[in-house]
């Protein structure tokens, strides 16, 4: 995606830092004197689908606190001088590398020893606008790798990523850069989640069997999930879905889709006039039904390409946020919605 735009100068970060530090002390006494966290674990998320991983996993274990608020696009995100220092107050921070280049720049200045980058706890693939499902035969090697990522987590976990980032040529660029989006995958996304529970029970081994069983009661959540994806996309009238943002590549290749974005992955990028024109080829060919448009930014661009090729409009969510918007109260709701407006969309049998 492209983060030009969004980049905070490291000079900048580092002075927000004390800034923050100084607010924090501020209020530091009111919030000891009020003692509503009492002992639970500080954890500070980065947007909503590593608090939600935190806070069903933690459960009255942890106090959660996200960076990104209900409503705010996670790519746009700018952190005030109070949110950095909060991070440095953190007992954990949970936080998926590359999204969000502020929270990265301040997340690496601020001194925390328990850091885990979701990244670290499943494999990263390259998606572009267009991406197409295969056999996932081969995942059940990935998903064991996946586990085994789980039990290194902190700064080490970072340095690999780091490492894998650079070895490969890897970026978040909108050109096929590594994809962020593993928590559309229920498969990966129980990859992280059991990478997370392990994390925290290291970080608070008093509660390491709450962490365990909250873990494994998620996992099997996400599975029942995963079974219902399947079941439901496995016959359809077509495998193409359009949308305008780009985040679905690792569900179409898990469920044997085809993704074709208006776009790539940054949400707010515009579409090329050659794109839209392969576009209207595409819709045709493959009897493509609906222009998918998220919450979070706006849907014009996919009112304007439905309205020129007498497609309907619905709504996919990329689940960076919930919102009055979303169709669902939390991740699991708004998936089954997902799943429901892609099933109508396909024409599933």
């Amino acid at each position: 995606m492209n983060v030009r735009r969004r980049l905070i100068p490291t000079t900048a970060v580092a002075g927000a830092v004390v800034l923050g530090l100084t607010a924090l002390s501020a209020c530091s006494t009111s919030e000891a004197a009020d003692g509503s966290n009492g002992d639970k674990l500080k954890v500070t998320a980065s947007f909503y689908p590593m608090q939600f991983l935190a806070e069903r996993i933690g459960g009255e274990h942890v106090a959660v606190t996200s960076l990104t608020k209900p409503g705010v696009e996670p790519h746009d995100l700018e952190l005030t001088p109070r949110q950095i220092g909060s991070i440095s107050e953190s007992d954990y921070v949970l936080y998926l590398k590359g999204i969000q280049p502020a929270v990265d720049d301040a997340i690496k200045q601020s001194g925390v020893k328990n850091t885990v980058d979701a990244a670290t706890l499943t494999t990263l693939e390259n998606h572009g606008a267009e991406v197409s499902g295969h056999d996932h035969g081969h995942e059940d090697e990935e998903e064991h790798e996946g586990e085994e990522h789980g039990d290194e987590h902190g700064h080490e976990g970072e340095e690999a990523h780091e490492e894998h980032s650079e070895g490969d040529g890897h970026n978040h660029g909108e050109d096929g850069g590594a994809d962020p989006h593993i928590w559309l995958d229920p498969v990966k996304y129980a990859e992280v989640a059991k990478g997370v529970g392990k994390s925290l029970e290291k970080a608070d081994p008093d509660h390491a069997a709450d962490y365990k069983k909250n873990t494994e009661a998620l996992v099997a959540e996400l599975d029942k999930l995963n079974t219902a994806y399947e079941t439901g996309l496995k016959n359809t009238a077509t495998k193409t879905f359009i949308t305008t943002h780009s985040a679905f590549g690792y569900l179409a290749e898990r469920y044997g889709l085809t993704q074709q974005g208006i776009a790539g992955i940054d949400p707010e990028a515009e579409p090329s006039p050659a794109r839209i024109q392969q576009i209207h080829t595409i819709a045709e060919k493959d009897k493509a039904t609906t222009v998918f448009f998220e919450t979070l930014a706006s849907d014009r661009t996919a009112k304007t390409l439905a309205k020129d090729t007498g497609l309907r409009t619905d709504v996919l969510d990329p689940l960076e946020g919930i919102t009055e918007k979303s169709k669902g109260a939390d991740y699991i709701e708004v998936m089954e919605s997902n799943l429901t407006a892609l099933k109508k969309a396909l024409g599933a049998k």
